[in-house]
């Protein structure tokens, strides 16, 4: 008698992973629909002017902080010791890549990443979410996000540094004390 296996059950994804695609087809109706709104007041030429000059404007943006980040790390590369000041240039490049993305919606979000009170809220909250992550009971594997971010924790509190130094622990073997197993300093040249 044979046995049969039953097949494996995929893991069932997480309720963002299930939600994504969904969120993002109603973003793009949306910036659609919006994008004809606008055309329909002040004309399409306009509209098609206004998209170019958000994706230009972008490129300075994510230029500009990518020139702050290279500085930053040049002073810190001259002086280690120093406390740098956060540059905040993951959110000034994420608001240059929206503002490249053709549409209004993702223009108005660009704006909120760069402005500073809102700046300080978008972060906030990505500091609650992440905590949440961290403190999350989800088995290992069933979510990427918490896996990954336990990861950089993990690796965070071992190494701060980043210096390894390798070893490995020896015990001394059990049995007689003898005047030849005592301490011996280190021999020094």
């Amino acid at each position: 008698m044979s046995q049969q296996e039953t097949p494996a059950r995929p893991a069932r994804r997480g309720r963002l992973a299930r939600s994504v695609p969904l969120l993002i087809a109603a973003w793009l109706v949306l910036e659609i629909w919006l994008l004809t709104v606008v055309a329909g007041w002040i004309g399409w030429f306009l509209t098609l002017l206004l998209l170019v000059a958000g994706a230009v404007l972008g490129g300075t943006v994510i230029k500009r902080a990518g020139a702050r980040a290279f500085q930053a790390a040049v002073q810190l590369s001259k002086d280690p010791q120093s406390a740098q000041p956060q540059t905040g240039t993951s959110m000034t490049v994420l608001a240059g890549v929206l503002l490249i993305i053709p549409g209004f919606l993702s223009d108005l979000l660009a704006v909120t990443f760069l402005l500073p009170p809102s700046r300080a809220l978008w972060r906030a909250l990505g500091r609650r979410i992440t905590g949440s992550v961290l403190r999350s009971t989800a088995p290992v594997g069933a979510d990427r996000f918490a896996d990954a971010m336990r990861l950089q924790e993990q690796l965070r509190i071992h190494r701060p540094d980043g210096k390894v130094v390798q070893g490995e622990v020896v015990d001394p073997p059990a049995g007689p004390q003898g005047p030849d197993t005592g301490y011996r300093p280190p021999l020094t040249p």
